[in-house]
């Protein structure tokens, strides 16, 4: 997949618009030069699409030097199999590229680790396969100066069998998407903090539990705030059964004396491996979505604010000065209201002048204009001695 393949699935625009405004960003234009001034490469696209593709474009680049990283990786310690670098090369999603690196990262030593060292992997994988053997029979040929007993040789065995089921990147990415959809976040105060001053401000999140998928993003961020400054505790969790079960579901091929030390390896992976870090993965998804929903709010109160009428209840005539493209023009009423829009052409190549004053006359006295604003930029200082001469610098302010 190309960069232009990947932000079109992303991004309603054209290719050719796509192309052309990667070849601007590239070449250091600014959003809002591309989206003012290049409109005419780019297809009309304006600064949030512009913005959108900049953004996708950066995030490209990073999935692929992630990914020859860990190709390289994986190579260098000669595991690297067609069918897994054929995933991962085909692969945008930044989650399952880490979940297929997953058993190959380098880490602490684990339990799992351990348990290899003494030699156990042998015995997890004739307890992972299923077959129905003596598998306690079978432990007792597994033992040594390090692995005392029958029981240390089974515990080591499901450790390792715990590790296989947390580095399965199907099994993530679908307990990826059921906490997604069923996980509740709960907050429980800390009590020795509950009384102070400060903490009264997050009362209400003493104790509360809300799923996740509903939670508004300014409670979530009220919640993590309280959790920062220690008030309270929070945790994120879905029914621990259901992700038993479908583990289960997934790893459980037949009933015999093995089942049980599978059951027990599931559940060590889940409570000590898999909800941690999905756990966390959840939160902190939501936590982004969150952000980026609290920096709209921001962005539109901020809007209203700077959009407000400067001169209060005014009728004005606004203008986008221009050479080529000609001086664009709006007459608005008090309320901001569109009354008319013209553009005009006083300036090079055509030099429309007279036509151009007249029309600045009559819209003046046709609503009745009481300022005129003309934005700064591009012949904006001739636009600015045009209006006033066409107007004879009659009491008008100029913003």
């Amino acid at each position: 997949m190309t960069s232009i393949q990947y932000i079109q699935s992303q991004v309603t625009a054209a290719p050719k618009s796509i192309e052309a405004t990667l070849k601007l960003l590239s070449e250091d234009c600014t959003i809002p030069f591309i989206s003012r001034y290049r409109k005419d490469q780019t297809g009309n696209l304006d600064e949030v699409v512009i913005e959108q593709i900049a953004k996708l474009s950066k995030q490209y680049d990073e999935i692929v030097k992630r990914k020859e990283s860990i190709l390289k990786t994986i190579e260098e310690q000669g595991q690297l199999s067609p069918e897994l670098a054929k995933k991962i090369k085909e692969s945008f999603d930044l989650q399952e590229i880490e979940d297929l690196y997953l058993p190959y990262k380098k880490k602490k030593k684990t339990r799992a680790d351990i348990a290899r060292e003494n030699g156990l992997e042998p015995l997890a994988k004739i307890i992972f396969s299923q077959r129905n053997e003596d598998v306690d029979f079978i432990s007792t040929q597994y033992l040594n100066d390090k692995v005392k007993n029958e029981d240390e040789a089974l515990q080591g065995a499901r450790d390792i069998i715990a590790e296989w089921i947390n580095e399965n990147s199907y099994i993530r990415k679908n307990l990826r998407r059921l906490f997604q959809r069923k996980a509740i976040v709960e907050t429980k105060v800390v009590k020795k903090k509950e009384n102070e001053e400060d903490a009264q401000k997050f009362k209400q999140y003493f104790d509360w539990a809300e799923p996740i998928s509903k939670i508004p993003s300014h409670r979530l961020l009220a919640m993590l705030r309280a959790e920062a400054e220690g008030f309270v505790k929070l945790n994120v969790d879905i029914e621990k059964e259901e992700a038993i079960d479908f583990i289960e579901n997934e790893i459980i091929k037949a009933k015999n004396d093995t089942t049980e030390h599978i059951r027990l390896a599931i559940n060590d992976s889940y409570k000590r491996l898999l909800e941690p870090a999905i756990s966390n993965e959840t939160l902190q998804d939501a936590k982004a979505k969150a952000d980026s929903k609290a920096i709209d709010v921001f962005a539109g109160n901020l809007s209203q604010l700077l959009l407000a009428p400067p001169l209060g209840e005014k009728r004005i005539l606004a203008i986008d000065p221009g050479f080529r493209s000609g001086c664009k023009i709006v007459c608005l009423d008090e309320k901001g209201d569109l009354l008319y829009n013209e553009t005009i052409y006083p300036h090079q190549p055509q030099n429309e002048s007279a036509m151009a004053m007249k029309k600045i006359r009559s819209m003046v006295n046709a609503y009745n204009i009481e300022a005129i604003s003309i934005g700064n930029g591009t012949a904006s200082r001739e636009t600015e001695f045009f209006i006033k001469k066409s107007l004879l610098i009659n009491p008008f302010r100029f913003l």
